[in-house]
């Protein structure tokens, strides 16, 4: 359970660095998740989320649980250790995954919205330059290319506005999800300690486990 979670937050991890990057694979993974919100696409997604949110909270219930027993007995025992190293392990690869997996839907999102604001916003410019080169005629005539070209010329602050707004989320989403990298590399050692630990104590049950059966070998002769 822990190497599949840690194989899909690496993955995750590698989709954001990709999406972040204006590279060759970025179109690869963008075509990716165009293709996975498609059809029966958000059906699975969804249906993986949830699952993965149910075990979650099985996870901090066993936590919630062995922390109760603990108050009762006044201190937890080994076992109850390791156990709960490993739940607080699982729910928090888990609950890195999620944010991971919104943090790239959010990402995806930006950059289609940026692209099909730059194309209008270049549409809307070409109208423009048609407009201003073939601006000859009547006064009327004039008057109307006139509006029309103030028109457009609100469209594009309009457009240059939103595109500077999504620019701003899409850079915000960069930042966390360049935090999120970071603290994932963390917590990479933070399991390597706790992969110690958990050895140690096995190690000091196997001690207990030994000592208590040499004292009833004693008592037994």
């Amino acid at each position: 359970m822990i190497q599949l979670l840690f194989t899909l937050l690496s993955a995750e991890v590698g989709v954001v660095v990709v999406l972040l990057f204006k590279t060759p694979l970025r179109k690869l993974a963008i075509l990716g998740l165009d293709r996975l919100k498609r059809g029966r696409g958000p059906v699975m997604v969804k249906t993986v989320a949830g699952t993965v949110l149910i075990v979650l909270a099985s996870s901090v219930y066993s936590m919630a649980k062995i922390r109760s027993q603990s108050t009762e007995i006044g201190s937890l025992t080994p076992t109850d250790q390791v156990l709960m190293s490993r739940h607080l392990l699982e729910s928090s690869l888990m609950g890195y995954s999620l944010f991971l997996a919104l943090i790239i839907d959010r990402l995806h999102h930006y950059i289609r919205e940026l692209r099909g604001l730059r194309k209008n916003m270049e549409a809307v410019m070409k109208q423009n330059r048609a407009l201003e080169e073939t601006k000859s005629g009547g006064s009327d005539e004039l008057k109307s290319r006139d509006k029309d070209i103030t028109n457009l010329n609100e469209q594009i602050k309009q457009l240059k506005l939103e595109l500077e707004a999504s620019t701003k989320e899409a850079k915000a989403a960069e930042a966390n999800a360049t935090a999120l990298r970071k603290q994932s590399e963390g917590f990479l050692l933070e399991y390597d300690r706790l992969l110690e630990d958990n050895q140690n104590l096995r190690n000091q049950l196997q001690s207990i486990d030994l000592r208590l059966s040499q004292s009833d070998s004693k008592k037994n002769t």
